[in-house]
């Protein structure tokens, strides 16, 4: 269930406390987005300076201390850390994804996620709380739900941007199955940021909708929330293979409806379970390597102007990789798990995974580095349009965007 401000949140509720409407909101949704708590939540958090953070150590703005540790997180997977382990959580990329967040108030136990889409939200919310509340339906989790910007015109929603219909777009149906997920869930959810849709909405000199926010930083030990945006060499380990799999996952039964299964609680090691992907996506790839910068936009991504200056090399780049490793067992032998640990410094190595036991073999990323001060703060696919693309539904697309 949700609790806004303390109290348990129903649309009654909302209607008398919000000052914004006179009528009661016409889904639940639309009555979050309404709240005056959260707006204000929303307001302080979108004055907070976003942080960027790399792996580069380099700069002279690095501050913060080489120790550290973090767990990146790619487009639909999940991780929950331990706060005695793991000291921050990140991800980015989200333009029609949501970023989700969900802290335990007791001990600490912090289960972030990027979900892209309303088919893994049920299954999704189930894996995250799994290690979280440990079977204590009574523990009080904030959550903070950061992403989704408004990709379809207030004027094609009937007036108000939260209606349902055809002309939703992505970001709406996302962010309003997490929302009645919660809300139907016997755990208590208590909403503190909702930074999504109009609230995490800017428009350029042409007009276009653009997010404020694609990502975000969350400090283990206090819940702490903050934006954030990370360089490619942050985003690690493994960062192609991770990449594919969410592309080939739409083709993989075993991950219908689910997060990826990507980092190891207990043992602070990155466990990316295997994925497969089929020659089918391999012939799609090879069609798609003709395509121009801007096609690959328009075909490979749900939001085309939204997306960062990276999106088209980070496409070619994950089709390379495909074509020289058609079959997904080079990347994956005997369907094994690809495993990472901890060096000393915070960075990860390769550790061996073979029948031969090759032992491991290092490959040192050093540790993220905030580039500022990290602030304590009050808690507050691939779809086709094109003959090359048909058969991949259009509400798939979501990832080749990206596939």
């Amino acid at each position: 269930m949700i609790f806004v401000d303390g109290l348990p949140f129903s649309l009654n509720f909302s209607s008398s406390s919000s000052s914004s409407s006179k009528s009661q909101p016409s889904d639940l949704l639309a009555a979050l987005m309404e709240h005056q708590v959260l707006v204000s939540a929303t307001h302080s958090f979108k004055s907070i300076q976003e942080r960027k953070v790399s792996a580069s150590m380099d700069s002279k703005l690095i501050t913060s201390s080489n120790s550290s540790r973090y767990v990146y997180l790619f487009q639909r997977e999940y991780a929950t850390v331990d706060p005695s382990l793991v000291h921050y959580v990140g991800t980015d990329e989200a333009t029609t994804c949501v970023g989700v967040v969900i802290w335990n108030r007791k001990n600490g136990m912090t289960s972030v996620s990027h979900m892209d889409s309303p088919k893994i939200v049920d299954i999704g919310f189930s894996q995250m709380l799994a290690l979280v509340v440990d079977h204590n339906l009574d523990a009080d989790l904030d959550v903070h739900l950061v992403g989704a910007f408004e990709d379809v015109s207030p004027n094609h929603a009937s007036g108000r941007s939260i209606s349902q219909g055809k002309r939703d777009g992505y970001s709406i149906p996302l962010c309003r199955k997490i929302v009645e997920t919660m809300q139907k869930r016997p755990e208590k959810f208590h909403v503190k940021t909702l930074c999504v849709l109009r609230h995490n909405t800017k428009y350029d000199s042409q007009g276009n909708a653009l997010p404020i926010f694609n990502g975000l930083l969350v400090e283990t030990s206090s819940g702490t929330l903050i934006p954030a945006s990370f360089d490619k060499t942050s985003r690690c380990p493994d960062e192609i293979v991770r990449r594919l799999r969410v592309s080939s996952s739409y083709e993989d039964p075993s991950w219908q409806g689910k997060l990826l299964d990507t980092y190891d609680t207990k043992t602070d090691r990155f466990i990316i379970a295997p994925c497969s992907w089929t020659k089918r996506l391999v012939q799609i790839v090879l069609s798609l390597q003709s395509l121009s910068d801007s096609e690959i936009l328009a075909s490979c991504s749900t939001s085309p102007l939204a997306e960062g200056p990276e999106f088209v090399d980070n496409e070619r780049r994950l089709w390379n990789y495909l074509i020289k490793n058609p079959d997904w067992r080079t990347t994956f032998p005997m369907r094994q798990p690809r495993v990472f640990e901890r060096t000393g410094d915070g960075g990860w190595k390769r550790a061996g995974f073979s029948s031969q036991g090759q032992g491991t073999y290092s490959t040192p990323l050093k540790s993220l580095q905030v580039m500022q001060h990290f602030e304590h703060v009050h808690p507050k696919d691939v779809s086709g349009k094109s003959g090359k693309m048909q058969g991949w539904k259009e509400n798939e697309k979501v990832k080749w965007k990206s596939f």
